[in-house]
Protein backbone atom coordinates (compact mmCIF):
# COMPACT_ATOMS: atom_id res chain seq x y z
CA UNK A 1 0.00 0.00 0.00
CA UNK A 2 1.29 3.59 -0.41
CA UNK A 3 0.74 6.55 1.66
CA UNK A 4 -1.25 9.25 1.08
CA UNK A 5 0.65 12.18 1.76
CA UNK A 6 4.72 12.63 0.94
CA UNK A 7 7.29 15.50 2.24
CA UNK A 8 9.36 16.34 -0.88
CA UNK A 9 12.86 17.04 0.57
CA UNK A 10 13.73 19.83 -1.76
CA UNK A 11 14.90 23.55 -2.25
CA UNK A 12 12.79 26.21 -2.28
CA UNK A 13 13.03 29.64 -4.17
CA UNK A 14 11.19 31.25 -1.06
CA UNK A 15 11.30 31.32 2.53
CA UNK A 16 8.73 30.63 4.84
CA UNK A 17 8.62 34.40 6.18
CA UNK A 18 7.87 35.52 2.77
CA UNK A 19 4.49 33.64 2.21
CA UNK A 20 1.75 31.98 3.83
CA UNK A 21 0.53 28.69 3.42
CA UNK A 22 0.18 27.96 -0.14
CA UNK A 23 -2.39 26.11 -2.16
CA UNK A 24 -0.91 24.89 -5.79
CA UNK A 25 -3.24 23.75 -8.48
CA UNK A 26 -1.04 21.24 -11.00
CA UNK A 27 -1.87 19.26 -13.83
CA UNK A 28 -1.59 15.67 -12.12
CA UNK A 29 -1.35 14.24 -8.68
CA UNK A 30 1.17 14.12 -6.17
CA UNK A 31 4.48 12.49 -7.50
CA UNK A 32 3.79 14.22 -10.50
CA UNK A 33 6.55 16.45 -12.50
CA UNK A 34 4.01 18.95 -11.74
CA UNK A 35 4.27 18.32 -8.11
CA UNK A 36 7.59 18.10 -8.23
CA UNK A 37 8.49 21.84 -9.95
CA UNK A 38 5.85 23.28 -7.30
CA UNK A 39 7.80 21.68 -4.04
CA UNK A 40 10.88 22.86 -5.88
CA UNK A 41 9.56 26.46 -6.57
CA UNK A 42 7.85 27.24 -3.26
CA UNK A 43 8.96 24.32 -1.02
CA UNK A 44 7.24 21.67 1.06
CA UNK A 45 4.53 24.04 3.00
CA UNK A 46 1.95 23.29 0.41
CA UNK A 47 -1.49 22.35 -0.15
CA UNK A 48 -1.55 20.38 -3.61
CA UNK A 49 -4.39 21.09 -5.29
CA UNK A 50 -4.67 17.89 -8.57
CA UNK A 51 -6.33 18.98 -11.55
CA UNK A 52 -6.99 16.26 -14.34
CA UNK A 53 -6.56 19.13 -16.99
CA UNK A 54 -4.70 22.02 -17.45
CA UNK A 55 -8.18 23.66 -18.10
CA UNK A 56 -9.09 23.00 -14.32
CA UNK A 57 -6.32 24.91 -12.99
CA UNK A 58 -7.78 27.79 -13.94
CA UNK A 59 -11.05 26.95 -13.07
CA UNK A 60 -9.99 26.21 -9.22
CA UNK A 61 -8.03 29.57 -9.30
CA UNK A 62 -11.41 31.36 -10.53
CA UNK A 63 -13.38 29.59 -7.89
CA UNK A 64 -10.52 30.28 -5.17
CA UNK A 65 -10.06 26.46 -4.49
CA UNK A 66 -6.26 27.39 -5.29
CA UNK A 67 -4.23 30.81 -4.87
CA UNK A 68 -0.87 29.61 -6.69
CA UNK A 69 -0.76 26.98 -10.05
CA UNK A 70 2.40 25.72 -11.50
CA UNK A 71 1.50 25.25 -15.31
CA UNK A 72 4.53 23.33 -17.93
CA UNK A 73 4.67 25.37 -21.40
CA UNK A 74 7.14 23.69 -22.69
CA UNK A 75 9.51 20.86 -23.02
CA UNK A 76 13.08 20.44 -24.91
CA UNK A 77 11.96 17.49 -26.55
CA UNK A 78 8.37 17.55 -27.17
CA UNK A 79 8.19 21.50 -27.78
CA UNK A 80 5.42 23.64 -26.82
CA UNK A 81 2.23 23.10 -25.25
CA UNK A 82 -0.03 25.41 -27.49
CA UNK A 83 -3.10 24.94 -26.12
CA UNK A 84 -1.37 26.83 -22.53
CA UNK A 85 -0.87 29.72 -24.72
CA UNK A 86 -4.68 30.27 -25.24
CA UNK A 87 -5.47 29.99 -21.40
CA UNK A 88 -2.62 32.24 -20.27
CA UNK A 89 -3.74 34.58 -22.96
CA UNK A 90 -7.83 34.62 -22.09
CA UNK A 91 -7.29 34.11 -18.00
CA UNK A 92 -6.83 36.80 -15.49
CA UNK A 93 -3.56 35.94 -13.53
CA UNK A 94 0.15 36.92 -14.13
CA UNK A 95 2.99 34.79 -14.34
CA UNK A 96 5.23 35.65 -11.42
CA UNK A 97 8.18 32.93 -11.78
CA UNK A 98 9.25 30.07 -14.01
CA UNK A 99 11.33 27.07 -13.29
CA UNK A 100 13.17 24.33 -15.67
CA UNK A 101 13.21 20.67 -14.23
CA UNK A 102 14.98 17.85 -16.06
CA UNK A 103 13.09 14.84 -16.89
CA UNK A 104 13.85 11.51 -15.67
CA UNK A 105 11.51 8.88 -16.48
CA UNK A 106 11.59 5.90 -14.26
CA UNK A 107 10.20 2.09 -14.99
CA UNK A 108 8.27 1.07 -11.64
CA UNK A 109 6.56 -2.10 -10.82
CA UNK A 110 5.74 -4.08 -7.63
CA UNK A 111 8.35 -6.16 -5.60
CA UNK A 112 9.61 -9.30 -7.09
CA UNK A 113 8.73 -8.07 -10.69
CA UNK A 114 11.34 -8.29 -12.93
CA UNK A 115 11.50 -6.39 -16.38
CA UNK A 116 11.15 -9.95 -18.00
CA UNK A 117 8.02 -10.42 -15.87
CA UNK A 118 6.60 -7.44 -17.55
CA UNK A 119 4.12 -7.25 -20.30
CA UNK A 120 2.40 -4.23 -20.22
CA UNK A 121 3.73 -0.65 -19.14
CA UNK A 122 1.31 2.53 -18.94
CA UNK A 123 2.40 5.98 -18.34
CA UNK A 124 1.45 9.40 -20.45
CA UNK A 125 1.47 8.98 -24.08
CA UNK A 126 4.10 11.89 -23.82
CA UNK A 127 6.44 10.05 -21.45
CA UNK A 128 5.78 6.85 -23.45
CA UNK A 129 7.00 8.97 -26.73
CA UNK A 130 10.18 9.59 -24.86
CA UNK A 131 11.45 6.41 -23.82
CA UNK A 132 11.23 4.73 -27.61
CA UNK A 133 14.89 3.67 -27.81
CA UNK A 134 14.18 2.22 -24.32
CA UNK A 135 11.33 -0.22 -25.21
CA UNK A 136 12.89 -1.22 -28.40
CA UNK A 137 15.11 -3.85 -26.33
CA UNK A 138 11.76 -5.33 -25.08
CA UNK A 139 9.56 -6.37 -27.86
CA UNK A 140 7.46 -8.01 -25.70
CA UNK A 141 6.61 -5.46 -23.65
CA UNK A 142 2.82 -3.52 -25.03
CA UNK A 143 2.61 -0.12 -24.27
CA UNK A 144 -0.71 1.40 -23.21
CA UNK A 145 -1.27 5.13 -22.54
CA UNK A 146 -2.70 6.80 -19.63
CA UNK A 147 -3.83 10.16 -18.20
CA UNK A 148 -0.93 11.04 -15.81
CA UNK A 149 2.35 9.61 -14.84
CA UNK A 150 1.67 9.43 -11.35
CA UNK A 151 -1.75 8.41 -11.70
CA UNK A 152 -0.59 5.45 -13.30
CA UNK A 153 1.47 4.06 -10.54
CA UNK A 154 -0.97 5.12 -8.00
CA UNK A 155 -3.76 2.78 -9.77
CA UNK A 156 -1.11 0.07 -9.72
CA UNK A 157 -0.37 0.34 -5.97
CA UNK A 158 -4.06 0.65 -5.51
CA UNK A 159 -4.61 -2.02 -7.64
CA UNK A 160 -1.60 -4.19 -7.53
CA UNK A 161 -1.66 -6.82 -10.93
CA UNK A 162 1.38 -8.85 -11.60
CA UNK A 163 3.21 -8.00 -15.62
CA UNK A 164 2.37 -4.40 -15.16
CA UNK A 165 4.70 -1.42 -15.10
CA UNK A 166 4.74 1.93 -15.42
CA UNK A 167 6.82 4.86 -16.21
CA UNK A 168 6.86 7.86 -13.75
CA UNK A 169 8.92 10.28 -11.28
CA UNK A 170 11.00 8.72 -8.75
CA UNK A 171 9.37 10.21 -6.14
CA UNK A 172 5.93 8.30 -7.41
CA UNK A 173 7.61 5.46 -6.82
CA UNK A 174 9.06 6.29 -3.22
CA UNK A 175 5.08 7.94 -2.78
CA UNK A 176 2.96 4.88 -4.12
CA UNK A 177 5.64 1.91 -3.04
CA UNK A 178 6.65 0.87 -6.30
CA UNK A 179 10.08 -0.47 -7.11
CA UNK A 180 11.98 0.61 -9.75
CA UNK A 181 13.69 -1.54 -12.04
CA UNK A 182 14.99 0.55 -14.47
CA UNK A 183 16.57 4.22 -14.20
CA UNK A 184 16.44 7.30 -16.45
CA UNK A 185 15.43 5.40 -19.21
CA UNK A 186 14.26 8.70 -21.28
CA UNK A 187 15.80 8.28 -24.82
CA UNK A 188 17.36 12.37 -24.32
CA UNK A 189 19.21 13.22 -21.15
CA UNK A 190 18.58 16.55 -21.64
CA UNK A 191 15.19 16.59 -20.93
CA UNK A 192 13.53 19.65 -19.42
CA UNK A 193 10.06 20.98 -18.88
CA UNK A 194 9.84 24.52 -18.43
CA UNK A 195 6.97 25.59 -16.06
CA UNK A 196 5.36 28.91 -15.16
CA UNK A 197 4.37 29.87 -11.85
CA UNK A 198 1.07 31.70 -11.91
CA UNK A 199 -0.39 33.98 -9.11
CA UNK A 200 -4.27 34.14 -8.56
CA UNK A 201 -4.02 37.70 -6.72
CA UNK A 202 -2.07 38.81 -10.18
CA UNK A 203 0.78 40.56 -8.22
CA UNK A 204 2.87 42.06 -10.76
CA UNK A 205 6.54 42.70 -9.71
CA UNK A 206 7.07 46.49 -9.39
CA UNK A 207 10.11 47.89 -10.76
CA UNK A 208 13.07 46.33 -8.83
CA UNK A 209 16.45 44.66 -9.10
CA UNK A 210 15.30 40.91 -9.20
CA UNK A 211 13.11 41.45 -12.43
CA UNK A 212 14.82 40.68 -15.20
CA UNK A 213 12.19 38.45 -17.51
CA UNK A 214 8.67 39.38 -18.80
CA UNK A 215 5.78 37.72 -20.83
CA UNK A 216 3.68 39.63 -23.16
CA UNK A 217 1.61 38.75 -26.38
CA UNK A 218 0.03 40.75 -28.56
CA UNK A 219 -1.93 40.20 -32.39
CA UNK A 220 -0.69 41.89 -35.44
CA UNK A 221 -2.08 43.18 -38.71
CA UNK A 222 -1.26 41.31 -41.86
CA UNK A 223 0.95 43.71 -42.85
CA UNK A 224 4.87 43.49 -44.69
CA UNK A 225 7.38 44.01 -41.96
CA UNK A 226 4.85 44.40 -38.77
CA UNK A 227 6.39 41.76 -36.80
CA UNK A 228 10.34 42.77 -37.77
CA UNK A 229 9.69 46.58 -36.86
CA UNK A 230 8.31 44.56 -32.92
CA UNK A 231 11.65 43.40 -32.77
CA UNK A 232 14.07 46.30 -33.95
CA UNK A 233 12.05 48.45 -31.44
CA UNK A 234 12.83 45.83 -28.94
CA UNK A 235 16.64 45.27 -29.68
CA UNK A 236 17.05 49.30 -29.56
CA UNK A 237 16.45 48.84 -26.10
CA UNK A 238 18.82 45.99 -25.57
CA UNK A 239 16.18 43.02 -25.13
CA UNK A 240 16.95 39.30 -25.98
CA UNK A 241 13.86 37.74 -27.07
CA UNK A 242 14.05 33.74 -25.53
CA UNK A 243 11.00 32.69 -27.23
CA UNK A 244 8.62 33.52 -29.53
CA UNK A 245 5.42 31.56 -30.16
CA UNK A 246 2.36 32.77 -32.73
CA UNK A 247 -1.10 31.19 -32.49
CA UNK A 248 -3.43 31.88 -35.10
CA UNK A 249 -6.00 34.84 -34.25
CA UNK A 250 -9.31 32.63 -34.38
CA UNK A 251 -11.79 33.75 -36.44
CA UNK A 252 -8.88 35.98 -38.48
CA UNK A 253 -7.49 33.81 -41.45
CA UNK A 254 -3.84 34.16 -41.79
CA UNK A 255 -3.63 36.75 -38.66
CA UNK A 256 -1.83 35.25 -35.47
CA UNK A 257 -1.32 36.26 -31.79
CA UNK A 258 2.16 36.53 -30.86
CA UNK A 259 3.24 35.48 -27.18
CA UNK A 260 7.29 36.71 -26.32
CA UNK A 261 9.48 35.96 -23.46
CA UNK A 262 12.25 38.72 -23.16
CA UNK A 263 15.37 39.06 -20.93
CA UNK A 264 16.80 41.89 -20.10
CA UNK A 265 19.31 43.99 -17.61
CA UNK A 266 17.61 46.86 -17.06
CA UNK A 267 14.12 47.26 -16.21
CA UNK A 268 13.52 51.07 -17.80
CA UNK A 269 14.79 49.30 -21.04
CA UNK A 270 12.11 46.80 -20.90
CA UNK A 271 9.62 49.79 -20.34
CA UNK A 272 11.07 51.41 -22.84
CA UNK A 273 10.26 48.47 -25.16
CA UNK A 274 7.08 48.24 -24.85
CA UNK A 275 6.53 51.83 -24.93
CA UNK A 276 7.74 51.89 -28.34
CA UNK A 277 5.68 48.73 -29.36
CA UNK A 278 2.48 49.58 -28.39
CA UNK A 279 1.73 51.92 -31.23
CA UNK A 280 2.44 49.18 -34.18
CA UNK A 281 0.27 45.75 -31.57
CA UNK A 282 -3.04 45.04 -31.08
CA UNK A 283 -3.97 44.17 -28.17
CA UNK A 284 -0.83 44.22 -26.39
CA UNK A 285 -1.13 42.14 -22.94
CA UNK A 286 1.62 41.75 -20.26
CA UNK A 287 1.30 37.87 -19.02
CA UNK A 288 3.68 38.91 -15.90
CA UNK A 289 7.18 40.19 -15.02
CA UNK A 290 9.50 37.93 -12.89
CA UNK A 291 12.87 36.86 -12.15
CA UNK A 292 14.46 34.48 -15.04
CA UNK A 293 14.03 30.61 -13.46
CA UNK A 294 16.81 28.06 -12.28
CA UNK A 295 16.87 24.66 -13.15
CA UNK A 296 16.79 21.54 -11.32
CA UNK A 297 17.20 17.68 -11.56
CA UNK A 298 13.75 16.03 -10.41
Amino acid sequence: MYQNTATLELSSDHTESEYCRKSVAIQGIEGSFHHIAAANYFGNDIDLVPCNRFEKIFKNLDNKVANKAVIAIENSVAGTILPNYALLRNGNYKIVGELSLRIQHQLLTLENQRIEDIKIVKSHPMALLQCQDFFKKYPHIHLEESDDTAAAAKRLAEKPNAGIAVVASEKAGQIFGLKKIASSIEDNKRNFTRFLVLDAENNVHAENSSVNKASVCFHLGHEIGALAKVLTALASENINLVKIQSLPLVGREWEYFFHIDMEFFYYENYKNGLRKIESFTKDLKILGQYQRGRTVDN
